[in-house]
């Protein structure tokens, strides 16, 4: 698939960013912490981050979502 055609996306007021050279988008939101204290980002992005991943399937693109420390969340193509 190609991925030339990819931009930036806004989903449920969050802004996402698309990393053309390393295939991936990204937001980061606030930090919190699930139940063994590891730092996840807030639930409202990472329900932006699902519908995003929605998007992009129903447009023929594989996805992975990931997230990091400091409230950052990526999706892999």
């Amino acid at each position: 698939m190609n991925t030339e055609l990819l931009e930036d996306r806004k989903i449920k007021g969050w802004h996402f960013e698309w990393e053309k050279e390393d295939s991936y988008y990204w937001c980061r939101g606030s930090v919190c912490y699930d139940d063994d204290h590891d730092e996840i980002p807030e639930e409202s992005l990472i329900k932006a981050a699902m519908q995003l991943e929605l998007n992009l399937a129903s447009e023929g693109y594989e996805t992975e979502l990931n997230y990091g420390e400091k409230g950052y969340i990526y999706i892999n193509i």
